[in-house]
């Protein structure tokens, strides 16, 4: 299958290397210059999970297509909280795999790792376990999906407005729910570490520095 596919894509005008196991594929992929990788997860030697694992580890964001025959959701759930950035089971459309790949080159290989981190503060979204330093931190639900937006959108100011429909998936709560469970948030990850990470931007909104505070 990954001779077809490769045949398939070179077709495409795709230029293609081919790696029959994962180590050999890991390699590629830290010495290559690749706009995306193709990873199947039941390879030889070093499974996809791994391979994808690792790259993200060191920082390597090449966009990652996971190929499986597993098609379970928690099969999926594991190759993106890994840092894949899509997934698909076989057997697959070919037509639809590469509208995909097409779609992961025009977004590009930019900075998306696993665990978000501002400084000490640390965020897991797949572990749901939030850090600063080694001290474990409690979050609500709601407490954690602020906190995990705000961390996606460090150093920016992020207004009342935006927070209602990226956390709360609506405009009709009152706005001043946000400035609630704001305050709620910085008694957990600032207040007890004499930090000031979340910050309050007067008439804009509000803003999480980068370096924790």
């Amino acid at each position: 299958m990954a001779a077809a596919l490769k045949r398939g894509l070179q077709a495409e005008g795709f230029a293609v290397d081919l790696a029959h196991d994962g180590v050999e594929g890991l390699h590629l992929a830290r010495v290559g210059e690749y706009d995306i990788v193709v990873l199947d997860i039941m390879l030889p030697r070093l499974s996809g999970y791994n391979v994808c694992k690792q790259l993200r580890a060191e920082e390597n964001w090449v966009p990652v297509l996971m190929l499986s025959a597993k098609d379970g959701e928690y099969d999926m759930a594991d190759g993106l909280d890994l840092g894949a950035d899509d997934y698909l089971t076989k057997p697959f459309s070919y037509v639809v795999l590469v509208a995909r790949l097409r779609a992961l080159l025009r977004r590009g290989g930019g900075r998306r790792p696993a665990v978000l981190r501002a400084g000490d503060l640390s965020l897991d979204p797949a572990r749901r376990q939030v850090t600063r330093g080694d001290a474990s931190i409690e979050l609500t639900p709601r407490e954690f999906a602020l906190l995990e937006y705000l961390m996606r959108r460090h150093d920016e100011v992020v207004s009342k407005t935006e927070i209602l429909e990226h956390v709360w998936d609506t405009y009709d709560t009152d706005p001043n729910v946000v400035e609630v469970y704001v305050g709620y948030l910085r008694r957990k990850i600032d207040v007890p570490f004499g930090r000031s990470a979340l910050q309050t931007v007067r008439g804009a909104g509000y803003r999480l520095v980068s370096d924790g505070g």
